[in-house]
């Protein structure tokens, strides 16, 4: 009989049944994953955010499989073929594939050679030969001449039964999971260049003649094979070691396979060639492209995660905070766009200089940048990453040697996406009366005041932190980046007075309409001054509030627990705790002395489980704590502005921009990221660049390599930065050849430039 789902999930994911039922219920009456994460503890077992993540993922899968598997029992049973033990062969699998071998010989098929022959009466002549080896099949055939159905003499004959018999060992179960096996272990993922396509796809030079263990091959190279297919420059395919050593007249460990299965004695050539026969021309080529979609799959699986890391890292790298900034938004023949905002991110003036190449009006640019600096007392500066950025941090620089008594601060931010949003059709509501170049520069200027809130209104996918992300799918992408910036914005709390739309519709519960909503409700009666107001937003209701309420703050209202992660529901638990140490709440909060006194078992009962007493304590002692660490940015070197400027043995200081399973690409102010290889970033063995670095990490490199004919930088990261690589034991890696490795390298660098630019 088939386990529950709940039992079969909590097998599954290592956890108690109890835990997995209440999770489960909770997400089907509409509770999110932050929300449980936070404020469900109890109910959960204090399953994290990433456990209950893997929770919904296994869920959805087990749910999808039970439900095809009602249709192939309904199936097989309504064609009369559902025996006991098939049933119990189909109960049994909890998997989708072994599902799918299991219902291959009931599946409706279009009309093949073997039904033909099953439909002249052949059927019986094929199952005697399979079960009687020693059966004269030339004479038996005899039996089945049918010159109405077209058997004409015993060769028809023979080759209709053969045709049945290939169908029978293609269909069986057990023999496509053992070969699938095997093939796994020992296929090679092979590809070689089209004749002809030489020349046009030199991008792919390494892949011209390519074999690799199929599951060895590393995410990034395999995606790198199937975009070399898929634009017609190369051939991919996966090949055996016994493809091509054998004669066709030897048996393969593959056709031994089948012949096992069958107790088919080796003597009996006409049973050895049908095995032989059925292999290579159906079950391997149909195997051939499962495994080569288990390989697409996989690489797509792990590029997905890369991306989903980097972009976790980058949304929660730390805000330099609420100060008036001026962004930066470089350029040569079109000058340097210019937006002042204050700290709130409100558009305060906005302008735009030509230092450079063709006008180089560079005084009367430093003159203005000046001016602006000390009309609105602007503490930093944001300059954006890309053309000509290091040329407009040294005008930055010029300008506050000249003018002495200026303290803002210049940072070089990624840009990355800005031009995306300053097309999007939320930049045009926002700022309808500005430049779409001048809302570029608004958004440098925001996201280094707060990343998150800014970077929250450009597609994950345009701010350009993936490895081959084009090349996902795309559905799966968006799920899971989705969720990366859902569980981001819910982690860091949201100010509901200043939060913008895109920003709203993150929090937990809310969607596009609702955080619409909260705005409208904000522009007619004036900011917010307590959680409890939230009720009075159209369409908000009791269920949604529950969701939300913790996530957003209220700073400066009428109650001061309503800046911090407390969620309302435990407002009456705080005032125990007041009571108990017979103080009032505004003096219990972030007073260590007094926090250290509460003993949090003695408050709980029905409603309030140890986990969310200490939760409230933990808040109590530092309310709305930002988790996003300390802001700090890279210093690049004054005289290195360009590739040119690169010799090797040089140290520089830089920013990580993008980790990958092969190494990470680094800022170092140049307009081209360089690459550490994995092999470089550390003396230790590492398995996974993301066990020790993260985007907007700032390291220190040397460099190690420079073309800069192609524009590709190769650096080093050992000796130079504290890395705590975990102790791993070390298993063989397998090393692509040098120029493979080169090639690989100096073009993803190459592809990741573009993507950020």
């Amino acid at each position: 009989m088939l386990l529950s789902v709940n039992t079969r999930l909590a097998q599954l994911l290592n956890i108690r049944e109890q835990q997995v039922e209440s999770t489960v219920n909770l997400l089907d009456e509409g509770s999110t994953v932050p929300f449980i994460a936070r404020y469900r503890k109890e109910v959960t077992g204090s399953l994290t955010d990433t456990q209950l993540r893997d929770l919904v993922e296994k869920l959805t899968y087990i749910r999808e499989l039970d439900d095809r598997r009602d249709t192939i029992l309904k199936s097989i049973n309504e064609q009369g073929k559902l025996t006991p033990e098939l049933e119990q062969a189909i109960f049994a699998t909890d998997n989708k594939t072994t599902l799918e071998d299991l219902y291959l010989p009931y599946k409706p098929k279009r009309r093949t050679k073997a039904q033909i022959a099953k439909e002249s009466g052949l059927e019986p002549l094929a199952l005697l030969i399979l079960e009687n080896q020693d059966l004269d099949i030339d004479n038996e055939a005899i039996k089945y001449m049918n010159n109405d159905a077209g058997i004409t003499d015993v060769k028809s004959a023979l080759e209709g039964a053969r045709y049945i018999i290939m169908d029978i060992f293609a269909e069986n179960a057990n023999i496509l999971s053992q070969i699938r096996n095997k093939l796994w272990h020992e296929g090679m993922l092979t590809t070689k260049v089209i004749t002809g396509k030489e020349e046009t796809g030199i991008k792919f030079t390494d892949y011209y003649n390519y074999s690799e263990l199929i599951k060895q091959v590393p995410s990034h190279r395999a995606l790198a094979t199937f975009r070399g297919f898929n634009e017609k420059i190369l051939t991919l395919n996966i090949t055996y070691p016994e493809q091509d050593t054998l004669l066709r007249t030897e048996i393969s460990s593959y056709d031994q396979i089948i012949l096992n299965e069958y107790q088919i004695k080796t003597t009996h050539k006409w049973l050895v060639d049908s095995a032989r026969l059925c292999f290579k021309a159906k079950i391997f080529i149909s195997l051939e492209n499962e495994l080569l979609n288990q390989v697409r799959e996989t690489a797509e699986q792990e590029a997905i995660k890369v991306f989903a890391t980097n972009l976790h890292n980058l949304l929660l790298q730390a805000p330099a905070g609420s100060k008036t900034t001026i962004g930066l938004d470089p350029g040569i023949r079109t000058g340097v766009k210019i937006a002042v905002i204050d700290n709130t991110g409100k558009v305060l003036d906005t302008a735009t200089i030509y230092p450079f190449q063709p006008q180089n009006k560079y005084q009367e640019s430093i003159r203005i940048i000046a001016t602006l600096i000390k009309k609105h007392n602007a503490e930093l500066i944001s300059i954006g990453n890309g053309t000509a950025s290091r040329e407009t941090e040294k005008l930055v620089n010029d300008v506050l040697k000249e003018y002495t008594e200026l303290n803002a601060t210049p940072v070089i931010v990624s840009e990355a996406g800005a031009s995306v949003y300053s097309a999007s059709e939320y930049a045009a509501k926002e700022f309808p009366d500005l430049d779409v170049s001048i809302r570029g520069a608004v958004s440098i200027g925001r996201r280094l005041q707060d990343p998150l809130a800014e970077l929250v209104k450009i597609d994950p996918k345009s701010i350009g932190v993936g490895q081959y992300q084009h090349d996902v799918n795309q559905v799966k992408l968006s799920a899971s980046l989705t969720n990366v910036v859902e569980d981001c914005v819910n982690s860091v709390g949201v100010d509901v007075n200043t939060a913008s739309v895109p920003l709203l519709t993150r929090v937990s519960g809310l969607n596009t309409i609702i955080a619409t909503n909260i705005i409208n409700y904000r522009d007619k009666n004036g900011k917010f001054t307590n959680r409890t107001q939230l009720k009075k937003v159209a369409r908000l209701g009791e269920k949604t509030y529950e969701q939300c309420a913790g996530f957003l703050r209220i700073y400066n209202g009428e109650n001061k627990l309503d800046e911090s992660a407390v969620h309302p529901e435990s407002y009456p638990l705080i005032d125990l705790i007041s009571q108990k140490i017979g103080t009032q709440i505004n003096n219990l909060i972030a007073n260590t002395e007094l926090i250290r006194q509460i003993k949090a078992t003695e408050f709980v009962n029905e409603t309030y489980g140890l986990p969310t007493i200490l939760d409230t304590i933990k808040e109590l002692e530092k309310p709305g704590r930002d988790p996003r660490g300390e802001f700090k940015t890279a210093k690049f070197k004054d005289n290195v502005h360009e590739i040119s400027d690169l010799q090797v043995g040089m140290e520089l200081e830089g920013a990580v921009t993008n980790v990958t399973n092969f190494g990470v690409f680094v800022d170092i102010g140049v307009h081209q990221d360089g690459l550490v290889h994995i092999s470089e970033i550390t003396d230790k063995f590492i398995e996974n660049p993301n066990e020790v670095l993260k985007a907007g990490q700032i390291v220190k490199v040397r460099v190690l390599e420079v073309d800069k004919n192609r524009k590709r930088i190769a650096l080093s990261m050992k000796g130079l930065n504290k890395i705590n690589a975990p102790v791993t034991t070390r298993t063989p890696r397998p090393k692509p050849q040098q120029a493979q490795q080169i090639h690989t390298q100096n073009a993803m660098a190459s592809a990741f430039s573009k993507l950020r630019k």
